[in-house]
């Protein structure tokens, strides 16, 4: 099994997670963090980590946010890995209590 990064993440981009990744499975979009399933060893120590509650277990995922998994999948290879933590986007504590945000996904 692997993590999934959701929707919760999309304009915000808190990277206190990936701190905390012993493997470095985070990637960095523009607004958006991915796992990278090929390197998650599944440990679950990022999701206490990030403030937006926006990190599931695969089989945990919510069932409106289940094409997160696929999409993890799809962006992680095309991102850069990210092991440090740096600040938010600007307007994180705006968008962090926005639920419906798949349009503004950067890729």
């Amino acid at each position: 099994m692997t993590f999934v990064v959701t929707e919760s993440c999309i304009s915000c981009k808190y990277t206190d997670c990936v701190d905390v990744c012993p493997v470095d499975a985070f990637r960095e979009g523009p607004n958006f963090l991915a796992i990278d399933p090929d390197e998650c060893i599944d440990c679950a120590v990022c999701v206490p980590e990030c403030p937006v509650n926006a990190i599931f277990a695969e089989e945990d995922v919510p069932a409106d946010q289940q094409d997160f998994i696929a999409l993890n999948a799809e962006l992680a290879p095309k991102w850069k890995t990210i092991t440090r933590t740096k600040a938010a986007l600007p307007d994180a504590d705006k968008w962090a209590s926005v639920t419906a945000k798949r349009a503004e996904l950067k890729r």
